[in-house]
């Protein structure tokens, strides 16, 4: 697995050539040229759904016209990546939010838009790679993500990755399933899978 390099502790700004490899999957730095498929994807109502989102509705052109903001003006507590596979076409995004250095966590979010790629391990190398590269390479003790509840197929992929149950909420009428994975169970996944 290769790992973007001059990342600081808790700094999530990679080099614009720097990818982070993991076995079916690269991580890299978003650019402009994958506005046409988030579009696509974001104004498809089956993904929208799943990702408990409204589906997009405006514009191609008002959508890029953000798209291109997004990127000159990052959030600094936002780190989204494109997901490709390892021949490079873009299936999905990756992305670490709310991260908080002060509380040591962050929020994990990934999508596999091109149905081209479900059920084939994808979500579950993306999960890996990411956390593997949060925990190797930045402070942060604690990644957490949402998922809803009748999800069943990204419980299943998050609990292979080593995240566990933590809770429940509820967020504009929907039921979500709160799960987390500490420092401490992903250096014993970690200790074990190389054993």
């Amino acid at each position: 697995m290769n790992f973007l390099k001059n990342t600081a502790p808790a700094d999530f700004n990679p080099l614009d050539d720097d990818v982070i490899t993991g076995g079916k999957i690269r991580l890299r730095v978003k650019k402009l040229a994958d506005a046409r498929n988030d579009y696509q994807w974001q104004s498809d109502a089956e993904l929208a759904r799943l990702d408990a989102t409204r589906t997009l509705i405006i514009p191609f052109s008002v959508y890029l016209l953000d798209y291109a903001t997004e990127l000159r003006h990052p959030k600094s507590n936002r780190y989204p990546l494109a997901i490709e596979t390892l021949e490079s076409r873009h299936i999905g995004n990756c992305t670490c939010y709310d991260i908080s250095k002060k509380k040591g966590e962050a929020q994990l979010g990934i999508m596999i838009g091109d149905r081209d790629y479900w059920d084939k391990g994808y979500g579950a190398d993306t999960v890996s790679t990411m956390t593997d590269h949060v925990f190797l390479t930045t402070g942060l003790h604690r990644l957490y993500l949402k998922t809803l509840d009748w999800n069943l197929r990204a419980q299943k992929c998050f609990r292979k990755c080593g995240f566990t149950p933590c809770g429940e909420t509820k967020r504009n009428g929907q039921d979500f399933l709160l799960m987390e994975l500490k420092r401490e169970r992903w250096e014993k996944r970690r200790g074990g899978l190389r054993g």
